[in-house]
């Protein structure tokens, strides 16, 4: 059985991505009554607000809980958990190193998602340490692609996948927000500005999936003295890139020190 402690949105997403092959086999311990309830409601799964019910139920427990939380939260469950039991944390800088020396189990496994996850295109990275058997291994693997993309590194590049597609989905849609800004700025009105942009970006990364490099996709958009070439002056004039990479350090640094908190 798979338990969640947090029923929160990253939870749902991938609860929505296994259900239809576990089904029952899903526990969320949760505080919120609102919250259990819409979970069981929804999913037809079974909730609790006793997070070491979920422990002693499952074999695998998902926490699903905000990195400033995991303190309390290893500390109530840490007597539940048995060398036996496979956890998996979600929480955003919160190290294997960490997690080991809370937990009674060395199967552990650090993974980082992204908000796509909720409609099953998410990327998620996997890192864990070498006593992780290769059907367990299959097991969490299965798990996370039932949300979108896999992939396994190390986990000293985490801090940089935190940031880059950890914090991407945000960075993202403030770019998106900032060109239907720009296109009300020039007349258009904000449903169809939101349309242009949502759909340009969408067909652009479909493009770029197909393993178009992004600087191919832009010399094939851009035209000598044309208008793309007027736009990318400016990106170039203000520092896009510089500011861009100081957005990704600064993600990945606050990564860093979560994992201290």
């Amino acid at each position: 059985m798979i338990g969640f402690i947090g029923g929160g949105n990253m939870a749902e997403a991938i609860i929505k991505g296994i259900f239809g092959k576990r089904g029952r086999d899903i526990m969320v311990s949760e505080p919120r009554d609102e919250r259990r309830a819409y979970l069981e409601y929804t999913y037809k799964i079974n909730t609790t607000s006793d997070n070491k019910e979920v422990v002693k139920s499952c074999n695998i427990i998902i926490l699903a809980v905000k990195p400033q939380n995991m303190d309390s939260v290893s500390a109530e469950i840490s007597d539940a958990i048995s060398s036996d039991k496979i956890v998996v944390s979600i929480a955003a800088g919160i190290t294997l190193s960490y997690l080991s020396s809370r937990l009674k189990t060395s199967k552990i496994i650090r993974v980082m998602p992204n908000t796509p996850a909720l409609v099953q295109e998410g990327m998620s990275v996997l890192s864990m340490c070498e006593c992780i058997h290769d059907k367990e291994m299959g097991l969490i693997r299965d798990i996370f692609m039932s949300i979108g993309k896999v992939m396994v590194l190390p986990e000293k590049y985490m801090d940089a996948v935190t940031a880059v597609s950890g914090s991407g989905p945000a960075f993202f849609a403030y770019f998106v927000e900032a060109m239907i800004e720009g296109g009300i700025r020039l007349g258009l009105t904000r449903d169809n500005a939101a349309e242009l942009a949502v759909q340009t970006f969408i067909g652009t990364a479909k493009l770029l999936e197909t393993g178009m490099p992004p600087d191919k996709l832009r010399e094939m958009v851009t035209s000598p003295g044309g208008t793309t070439a007027a736009g990318l002056k400016v990106f170039e004039e203000k520092g896009l890139k510089d500011i861009v990479a100081a957005v990704i350090e600064a993600a990945a640094n606050r990564s860093k020190e979560l994992g201290k908190e």
